[in-house]
């Protein structure tokens, strides 16, 4: 790929917005990172200096490879301008249906005719969202799903409609390739392919809390030790976010008319007293600052 393929746009510099921005410009692409207000993206490329840094400590990198990674992440908070020569679009904003069709259709109009359009999606299905797009540019939508910290794990999940092109997936797959990654594809149903495998698990893990049949850490320590997972499910749901799991588990629930995906009593009052994970400093743990 070159000149306006290399060209991405990222929109959201959240949690996972910032690290797939990371990834790409360590790849060589030029990155529009996009937020509504400029200074969440500012703040977003701020957490990819963060990580450059470490690494840089660490002995990983070089001062001039971090400041050329650095250099290929642009902040933006204009849509036209950040969207104009994109060759490739991700969307990682709120997983909220409705908030990512209203992108989408704004995109629809300002991408160039051959861009693909990436969502980063972890449950909702791709047709919907590319039912926000002409129907002549929905061969070109894809799910787009990594996994955080993006940097670090090695899976994307390729997610077609049944309208995705197979141009679509094949550049895709090119792409994750050259990030270093490796892609799995799945079908378009609800949590694909592995939150459909995790959150059953997660909202276990919450009943056995929730019902008294141990403690947190002891949940935790049972999946660590007799799973060998490297993180317990509880921790691990205050890592993704229970603001986010719950989102999922609605989706899910709703989806597949299956009651082990429903989110749990428990899981819906943290969330209601904005205990959200680690974010937050407590979810189903508590996080001391710093």
């Amino acid at each position: 790929m070159s000149g306006a393929e290399r060209r991405a746009l990222v929109c959201g510099a959240g949690f996972m917005g910032h690290g797939i921005a990371q990834v790409l410009a360590a790849a060589g692409w030029e990155v529009r990172l996009y937020e509504p207000a400029l200074a969440r993206a500012v703040a977003g490329r701020d957490r990819v200096a963060a990580n450059l840094d470490r690494a840089l400590a660490k002995g990983r990198i070089d001062a001039a490879t971090r400041d050329a990674i650095l250099g290929r992440i642009l902040p933006a908070a204009e849509l036209p301008a950040a969207a104009a020569g994109a060759g490739l679009v991700v969307e990682a904003i709120v997983e909220d249906e409705a908030a990512k069709r209203a992108l989408f259709t704004a995109l629809d109009g300002l991408v160039p005719d051959d861009a693909l359009l990436a969502t980063n999606t972890s449950s909702i299905p791709i047709a919907r969202i590319a039912a926000a797009v002409r129907p002549e540019r929905r061969g070109a939508v894809i799910g787009m799903h990594f996994f955080s910290p993006v940097p670090v794990m090695p899976l994307v999940e390729i997610v077609r409609s049944a309208s995705t092109a197979d141009a679509a997936e094949a550049r895709v797959r090119a792409i994750v390739a050259e990030l270093g990654k490796e892609a799995v594809v799945s079908a378009d149903r609800p949590g694909f392919l592995v939150n459909r495998m995790l959150i059953p698990f997660l909202g276990e893990a919450m009943r056995l809390l929730e019902e008294g049949t141990g403690s947190a850490a002891e949940i935790d320590a049972a999946a660590r030790l007799g799973l060998n997972h490297p993180m317990g499910p509880l921790e691990l749901a205050d890592f993704i976010g229970l603001d986010t799991l719950l989102a999922i588990m609605e989706i899910q629930a709703e989806g597949l008319g299956a009651p082990h995906h429903a989110p749990p009593a428990i899981l819906r009052r943290l969330v209601a007293e904005g205990r959200l994970g680690r974010k937050s400093g407590a979810g189903f743990l508590d996080y001391p600052a710093g």
